[in-house]
């Protein structure tokens, strides 16, 4: 059995030892080098009372070289891309350490949506929402927290309270992007279709103090493209 082997089991099994944290490590399809983290979302966030899982792949020269790992579990934050789970965070790049483990790298992870880090983000978008409107920021963070995380307030049948469930309605998608739904509605009576509406506002971040920012005419520029 090879370093790594031996290394990857032991922090295996640690991890399995410790009931205390809640923090979980499995194989995909056997192997000890793909597995999936998983912990939960931590208290006093909108990320609390959800369970967020972590896809990780260990490199032929770990520990010398940082696991590769990204979210499965779609999750609203600065630092990870909303569309593919990529992760912005020190330790998986250059300030990568041997004595890091699977387990503590998971901690790190949850600690990351404890304190984002808006100024190096790995999602510009949602990065401009946290910075300009953090109210509706934990809002939407919570609402994808009960959409994708069974966070608190899910409905019968798996979807938020309130949800249509299938395709997402308009409400449901203004939701999704931190956008008031009476905004929408505004434009869609103007005769533009809801989708779109929501597309363009959460482009110009038509949220919090920046709403008035952001004059009329601009947005109809931007639905009659």
């Amino acid at each position: 059995m090879d370093a790594r082997l031996r290394r990857v089991n032991k922090e295996i099994a640690d991890c399995k030892n410790d009931k205390a944290s809640k923090i979980t490590i499995d194989l995909v399809d056997d192997s000890p080098f793909h597995l999936i983290g998983a912990f939960d979302g931590p208290e006093g966030t909108p990320y609390e009372g959800g369970r967020f899982q972590v896809d990780i792949v260990v490199p032929p020269t770990y520990p010398f070289q940082a696991v590769k790992m990204k979210f499965i579990t779609k999750v609203y934050h600065p630092n990870v891309s909303s569309q593919s789970g990529a992760i912005c965070l020190d330790i998986l790049k250059d300030a990568w350490s041997p004595v890091l483990t699977l387990k503590s790298t998971l901690i790190s992870l949850q600690s990351l949506l404890c304190s984002p880090e808006p100024s190096d983000p790995q999602d510009a978008e949602v990065a401009k929402h946290y910075l300009t409107s953090r109210e509706s920021f934990n809002d939407t963070a919570r609402y994808w927290t009960q959409l994708y995380a069974g966070g608190p307030g899910r409905g019968s049948g798996g979807v938020p309270a309130g949800s249509s469930g299938g395709k997402p309605s308009v409400a449901d998608a203004a939701a999704m992007a931190g956008i008031e739904r009476a905004h929408v509605e505004r434009f869609v009576g103007m005769g533009f279709e809801g989708g779109k509406v929501v597309d363009v506002l959460r482009r110009l971040n038509y949220r919090g103090a920046n709403v008035g920012k952001v004059h009329d005419d601009r947005i109809v520029e931007e639905l009659l493209k």
